[in-house]
């Protein structure tokens, strides 16, 4: 590679976020059709389908049909390198998902026509929203009846509170959809096989007329930093609307951004210092070898194959001799790489979630990644008492992915695991069992309000049946209360007790 500062004008990283069945994984596949990654786009709907989502690699995911973990797949389309983070879309998402929104500079936002705004999308948004970073929005099914759009870009606007602007609008939906019409190029795009529907087309083109009278003004600095959201309308599976949202989504989307380092360094993707952070890490994504894979996106400077880089918590000297990057489960081996890509070094156990490798000899520490409270806990214990080895090793490993959190009890090593939500459990049962041939069965210990304590102010006779008091798996003194009631009758007992929440 050249001149690695003109390859990174040409990336662009995002993530597709989504309720559950909005279509995400759909238009995922519709995008790596365009950039001529796969032939054919695979709808994940039904256990016994024989074509499987590209995205989807993980065998729990190929059962259920749903997407539990975030693949990284790359395509290039139009003179870009696309790196698109492919979030889980379940109902009880994990950390992973929140993680990966720290690795990209754009969002794409999926929503189903017919259902608008729905819980898991908002609690998403939040996140994101958060960092300020750029929001598409991408309203999809609109070849199936759907709400009306003036209502669904007002409840957009309403329940995110962020201001929308529509790149395109439908006219009509489901039988009657006649098309979208390009607000930009001020042309209509006909459906195929659409049947003649002249007062739908009046009616569209009324409210097409509404739009450009009393829209919002288009304001490119406003995307850029969170605050309006270009809009669009179309239907992945159909494979309407993609290409169009696609083109405009390159035009407006972000390169590579700079990012801060813990003592208020900005870093500039251009500058010729290598740095990175890891934001996932996954054990076992090629069964057969039993690898574990710490995903890393680039900041700076330009990775080149062999290069020696410095494990910032630990100062330790590392080779970046094995390095790949992804399409879903296929992989190739990576020469060289600039800001925006994200790539895959195989791990021996050197990496934690929130790392940073920089080379050279000046030294770069990236904010940690941000910790989630756990709202769901469980005991758990192996049913094989031989198995104990293989027991203690996949708990650890899959710990260090991030996507559950591990407790011990205060006076003995006995095992809890907290997660966001308790999909959670289920996934780590199954790859207990798959990975590491160990059964394993929970103790439910139901909800639980978790709180970080000082170790300094910590005194066991504080503890009760109503409150926990456990250790993290840093050792750290955390209690977990059986609800907000007896959370605050702990701070009105002890009101000197600093008690932290994270995110």
């Amino acid at each position: 590679m050249t001149d690695f500062k003109e390859a990174l004008k040409t990336r662009r990283t995002f993530a597709i976020i989504s309720h559950p069945d909005a279509g995400k994984t759909t238009l995922t596949e519709q995008l790596l059709l365009h950039g001529g990654v796969i032939r054919e786009a695979g709808t994940v709907k039904g256990r016994g389908a024989k074509k499987l989502a590209s995205s989807d690699w993980m065998a729990i995911e190929q059962q259920r049909g749903i997407s539990v973990t975030s693949s990284v797949l790359q395509f290039d389309y139009d003179g870009k390198r696309i790196n698109i983070l492919d979030t889980p879309g379940h109902e009880d998402f994990s950390e992973d998902t929140y993680r990966t929104l720290m690795a990209v500079d754009s969002v794409v936002m999926v929503v189903d026509a017919a259902k608008g705004i729905e819980p898991q999308t908002k609690k998403l948004f939040e996140i994101v929203s958060k960092r300020g970073i750029p929001v598409f929005t991408f309203f999809n099914k609109i070849d199936r009846d759907a709400r009306a759009p003036l209502d669904l870009v007002d409840e957009l606007e309403t329940t995110l509170g962020i201001q929308a602007f529509p790149m395109n609008w439908p006219i009509g939906s489901g039988q009657i959809l006649q098309g979208i019409y390009d607000l930009r190029q001020k042309e209509l795009i006909p459906f195929k096989n659409a049947s003649d529907q002249p007062e739908v087309m009046a009616e569209g083109m009324d409210e097409v007329e509404l739009l450009e009278d009393a829209g919002n003004d288009f304001d490119k600095d406003a995307v850029a930093h969170g605050k309006l959201t270009p809009v669009f309308f179309g239907s992945a599976l159909a494979n309407f609307g993609v290409t169009e949202f696609l083109e405009q989504y390159l035009q407006y989307a972000p390169e590579p951004a700079a990012v801060e380092t813990v003592d208020d360094q900005l870093i500039e993707p251009t500058d010729d210092q290598f740095s990175g952070f890891v934001f996932k890490i996954q054990a076992n994504m090629d069964p057969r070898h039993r690898d574990r894979i710490a995903f890393v996106r680039i900041v700076s400077g330009e990775f080149k194959k062999g290069m020696d880089v410095t494990l910032s918590r630990t100062g330790k000297k590392l080779r970046l001799a094995n390095v790949t990057q992804f399409m879903a489960e296929e992989r190739e081996n990576v020469q060289d790489a600039v800001p925006g890509d994200i790539i895959g070094i195989y791990d021996t156990g050197n990496f934690q979630i929130g790392d940073t490798i920089y080379s050279g000899k000046k030294k770069l520490t990236f904010p940690d990644l941000p910790t989630f409270t756990p709202e769901y806990f469980n005991k758990v214990i192996a049913k094989d008492v031989m198995k104990q080895k293989s027991y203690h090793k996949g708990v650890t490993q899959l710990v260090q992915e991030g996507t559950i959190q591990l407790y011990k009890s205060w006076n003995s090593n006995e095992y809890i695991l907290g997660a966001v939500g308790q999909l959670q459990f289920e996934v780590f049962k199954f790859r207990m069992e798959n990975e590491y041939n160990v059964a394993i069965q929970f103790e439910p210990i139901g909800s639980k309000v978790a709180r970080w304590i000082n170790p300094d102010q910590v005194d066991e006779k504080m503890a009760s049946s109503r409150n926990l008091l456990v250790k993290d798996r840093y050792d750290r003194p955390v209690f977990l209360f059986e609800n907000q009631f007896a959370l605050n009758w702990f701070k009105d007992k002890y009101p000197d007790v600093d008690l932290e929440a994270k995110m």
